[in-house]
């Protein structure tokens, strides 16, 4: 089975692209999906996450506060680094096991720090999504509520442009609508499918 990897910066468009891939009726795995499901409560990974940040990373309610682990996180590199150390490793090994359940001509696994993770080895091709970072901005602005500066700095910690392109055997580019980009997912497909 063939194995592709989506991904892409911030606010690019990757989960609308594994959308209209799942629409097609291609199984598409998610490392984010994942790494939500490891820190639910009473789940072994959050409690680690815990112990490693401390228990201000909770809510009144034992769950994550996603806002200020990531602001603590992107704070320093150092501390992005424990984090990954921690959410990676049993991420990797979920989306492993969804593949080899898998029996399909070909499935997707979207994971946004493919390159940043070093885990190109997971997969057989790159299929990037990319976009203007001025779009990636505006976009991952509207839709979190983050900061213009708090985009910048998840930026910073992601490739660039230029070295996701570089490393991808296939590229989308989302910059004109839905329509365009559904056209691009299908030709794809059909690609991927030979």
């Amino acid at each position: 089975m063939l194995i592709i990897g989506l991904t892409g910066g911030i606010g690019s468009g990757k989960s609308t692209v594994a959308e209209l891939f799942r629409e097609l009726g291609v199984p598409v795995y998610d490392a984010d999906v994942e790494a939500r499901r490891l820190v639910e409560p009473g789940q072994a990974t959050l409690q680690h996450v815990i112990r490693e940040f401390g228990p201000q990373i909770l809510q009144p309610g034992g769950t994550l506060d996603r806002a200020r682990l990531r602001a603590l996180a992107f704070s320093n590199t150092e501390q992005r680094m424990r984090l990954e150390s921690i959410l990676h490793p049993p991420i990797r090994a979920a989306l492993q096991r969804q593949v080899a359940a898998t029996r399909a001509p070909y499935c997707i696994l979207v994971i946004p720090l493919l390159f940043e993770t070093h885990q190109r080895d997971l997969v057989n091709r790159v299929l990037l999504v990319d976009a203007p970072e001025e779009q990636q901005i505006s976009r991952t602005i509207a839709r979190s509520g983050l900061d213009h500066e708090a985009v910048e700095r998840i930026m910073a910690a992601q490739w660039t442009r230029a070295q996701r392109q570089a490393q991808a055997d296939d590229v989308i580019t989302n910059t004109n609508g839905i329509d365009t980009l559904r056209s691009q997912v299908e030709k794809l497909h059909n690609f991927y499918l030979k």
